[in-house]
């Protein structure tokens, strides 16, 4: 259970396997939006000063390259990714483990491309090493609803708490009216909410 707010100043960003071959495993949801809120995470975490942790699996492979926006908002995070060589849990790689450690967050909030591989396995392993993670649901989909339905249910049960790109960005943020603040709100209305009508 989460015993504290997750903050810019506690947590952590960590992205798994945004890639665009993964991408179309993502049946579940609709890819766009997937890739849409994945790249305004990134913004904000980058808004924010937050630490971020990229990873990949498999480049060369069909599994593809990493987004490439991600390399504009997140440029150092991107070229620091941790490049798997096929290890399905990200955090049996060491490499991510100890960008993870260095971070020195204990709060994770961590998105995988596909919930039903790319996101439940390091979800539970960092929640068996004592940390709290919130898994970003709509950035993480699945080929099937079984698997997603399963794979959610299984990270509840371990102490996963969930939540979606808005709700975490208004977390973060704390108070719309800072500069800070000002900028992720007008991000959550340009790239992650739907439109809505301004008063006349």
């Amino acid at each position: 259970m989460i015993q504290q707010r997750f903050s810019p100043a506690t947590s952590a960003l960590v992205l798994i396997d945004h890639q665009s071959g993964t991408l179309q495993l993502v049946k579940t949801l609709d890819v766009d939006r997937v890739k849409r809120h994945t790249l305004a995470l990134a913004r904000a975490a980058a808004i924010l000063r937050m630490p971020v942790v990229l990873t990949s699996s498999m480049e060369d492979y069909v599994q593809g390259p990493l987004l490439p926006e991600l390399a504009q908002i997140l440029p150092q995070a991107f070229a620091e990714r941790i490049k798997r060589a096929g290890v399905v849990n990200a955090w049996d790689d060491p490499t991510f483990k100890a960008a993870i450690m260095a971070t020195k967050r204990r709060q994770l909030i961590m998105g995988g491309v596909t919930t039903d591989i790319c996101l439940v396995f390091p979800a539970l392993s960092a929640i068996t090493e004592g940390f709290e993670v919130q898994a970003v649901l709509d950035i993480s989909g699945s080929p099937y609803e079984l698997s997603e339905a399963a794979a959610r249910k299984r990270m509840e049960l371990a102490g996963v708490q969930f939540t979606a790109t808005n709700t975490i960005i208004a977390e973060l943020a704390q108070d719309w009216s800072t500069a800070e603040g000002g900028r992720l709100i007008q991000l959550l209305f340009q790239d992650v909410l739907p439109p809505i009508a301004l008063p006349t």
